[in-house]
């Protein structure tokens, strides 16, 4: 087992995510962005020039965080922007060496009260599948994380998205199931429980991202936490991991100083520096209390 992370959450800069990893004394990141781009959308001297620096480093990526069909992509776009960026991956990870790409299922479809509508499951399952038969042709392995789109729903979802796309893997996140409504109940809605999803759909996860959160009903807003400290069963989660033999990586996206998907979450180098450090390091501490030793 690797223990790894969104080393962007640490700084803007490579240079910063590398002393971040280094500081915490692992050797892998999940690449996502380096400045203002994603990976997969820096240009090929910008490429160039990180993967040599990694190298140098002697830092590995161990999946790159694309935003292939994420929540803020629609069916409505032309399925040929999507095959783009997938090309252009595939060619950047073999080259690179990532083994791993994380991918989404497109945005949910509710109505102005918050309702699921038709979520157009077949070509959903049409789209993702091409997408994975690519990858898998390259020798990636493409795993979906139950984030805010279709396969994020509910466990259901998830599974039914799984077994619909037989190439596609799992990467499970601890701290979204909080904050992320249960369509498989009648509305309104509940929050989902990571602890049912996760027990449900665990025989799939081949990679997990550490993140735990509150939602603040009250204050219609997103909390995120420490790990341990949050709903999202994170303590109990990795001890059934470690019970479980799993072996994949464990990857952590903190939330708390910096969030991709919210630009109004910000903060200085400084403190994202830091906030990223204890982050890794509460990690490290609760598999300790786990009986976790690091090969």
């Amino acid at each position: 087992m690797i223990l790894t992370g969104f080393a962007d959450e640490a700084a803007f800069d490579l240079e910063g995510q590398i002393r971040a990893t280094r500081a915490l004394g692992w050797s892998h990141i999940e690449a996502r962005s380096v400045g203002d781009h994603n990976l997969n959308e820096l240009p090929e001297e910008d490429l160039e020039r990180a993967a040599a620096t990694l190298q140098e480093a002697g830092i590995g990526i161990n999946c790159l965080g694309s935003t292939i069909a994420n929540w803020g992509t629609d069916l409505a776009e032309p399925f040929e922007d999507t095959l783009v960026q997938v090309d252009r991956a595939v060619g950047r990870m073999k080259r690179i060496g990532i083994p791993m790409v994380r991918i989404m299922s497109y945005r949910v479809y509710v109505d102005a009260e918050g309702r699921a509508l038709d979520q157009q499951e077949a070509e959903r399952f049409k789209r993702l599948n091409e997408i994975c038969k690519r990858f898998n042709a390259a020798g990636i392995v493409p795993v979906h994380e139950n984030c805010f789109t279709y396969g994020g729903m509910s466990r259901y979802h998830c599974e039914r998205l799984l077994d619909a796309v037989p190439g596609l893997q799992l990467v499970f996140d601890t701290g979204n199931p909080p904050l992320t409504n249960d369509f498989s109940e009648p509305f309104p809605y509940p929050k989902q429980s990571g602890w049912e999803f996760y027990r449900h759909v665990k025989e799939r996860i081949v990679h997990v991202h550490v993140k735990d959160a509150v939602y603040d009903a009250e204050g219609n807003r997103e909390v995120y936490t420490f790990p341990g400290e949050g709903a999202g069963d994170v303590p109990r989660i990795l001890k059934d991991l470690l019970e479980s033999g799993y072996a994949g990586a464990l990857s952590i996206e903190p939330h708390m100083a910096v969030v991709f998907h919210d630009a109004s979450v910000q903060s200085n180098a400084e403190r994202r520096f830091e906030n990223y450090l204890e982050y890794g390091r509460r990690l490290q501490q609760l598999l300790s209390d786990l009986g976790y030793a690091p090969g």
